[in-house]
């Protein structure tokens, strides 16, 4: 059974890790000091949601927000797209920014040891991300 495919589907070129959008993502994560930096690259692996997680931790709830809502500025600025979700502004521990192709997780150290994204997709490629 085929899917349709919209004009927009064949118009958006296949993300990478040099793709403009996933560059601002960790440049605006490294600027607000966003700690544990990494990309997964889970587009080989059939049941993934979206083609990247970028997962980065701060060691406070404030800055957390701000490491998230930096995300959501330059990429509009840089990128001209808005996420299709932001999960989690009122929460302490995790917020998700989710642009569908890519989704971004900020986490305070022991929520991303609990939930541990990176043993969950253990499958993907992962690239480490410093300054």
């Amino acid at each position: 059974m085929k899917t349709a495919i919209t004009e927009t589907q064949k118009a958006r070129p296949r993300l990478t890790q040099n793709s403009k959008i996933v560059k601002t993502i960790i440049a605006a994560i490294l600027e607000k000091k966003g700690e544990e930096v990494i990309s997964m690259n889970l587009k080989k692996i059939p049941e993934a949601i979206a083609d990247y997680f970028i997962i980065c931790e701060a060691n406070n709830p404030t800055l957390v927000k701000a490491i998230a809502e930096n995300v959501e500025k330059k990429v509009l600025e840089m990128c001209g797209e808005k996420p299709f979700k932001f999960e989690g502004k009122q929460g302490e521990k995790w917020i998700l920014v989710d642009y569908v192709d890519i989704v971004i997780h900020c986490m305070m150290p022991e929520t991303r040891g609990f939930y541990n994204l990176e043993e969950l997709w253990h499958e993907a490629e992962i690239k480490e991300h410093k300054d």
